[in-house]
């Protein structure tokens, strides 16, 4: 759902103040607001970033982050979970993790909320692959199903042992989708 009536430029929308749910730049200039993440989103969001994370940093491989704003492509994007190569995440001076990602995620996840449209969502992690991302995931809650994209491929509709398969971003990573839903139990 659009925000507004007018369409922003990015330096426009860059300029507006945060806030919570946050905010989202279209390629079109069109503003929208994410969708606040009920229990099931949160949790399956924070296992993610967990395999990842627990993985990959030890292994200075690459690293997870959840709800990071990210802009490429003339849009202004916050995935559920970003994960970056660690040679691509940007540091600023002092050594810490930067502010601002102008470059886009080697990995973007989406997890369908209530109220979502899937359609839409799709058409969001076929942009991502159009624009740089090299696997977008999209994560349905209720049909436990993780549809996998990748740039020039037909996307997979993966469930149960089912492998995500990130070996060329994080090589040696292994999780299955039953595994990354474990992250719903107690």
């Amino acid at each position: 759902m659009a925000i507004t009536e007018r369409r922003l430029t990015l330096d426009e929308f860059l300029a507006l103040p945060e806030e919570e749910p946050a905010l989202e730049l279209e390629p079109d200039g069109t503003v929208t607001q994410k969708v606040s993440p009920n229990g099931k989103h949160s949790a399956l969001q924070g296992g993610f970033v967990s395999l990842i994370d627990g993985f990959a940093r030890p292994r200075r491989l690459a690293r997870a982050f959840p709800e990071l704003r990210t802009v490429f492509g003339g849009a202004a994007y916050v995935p559920d979970v970003s994960v970056y190569r660690w040679a691509r995440i940007p540091f600023a001076d002092e050594g810490e993790v930067a502010d601002d990602f102008r470059e886009p995620p080697d990995v973007a996840v989406e997890i369908i909320s209530p109220g979502q449209s899937v359609t839409g969502q799709v058409r969001r992690c076929v942009w991502y692959v159009e624009h740089g991302i090299e696997v977008a995931l999209l994560v349905d809650v209720v049909d436990r199903v993780v549809l996998l994209f990748r740039p020039n491929a037909v996307p997979r509709a993966l469930e149960g042992t089912d492998s995500i398969d990130l070996a060329d971003v994080v090589p040696g990573f292994e999780a299955t989708v039953e595994r990354l839903f474990n992250a719903l139990r107690s």
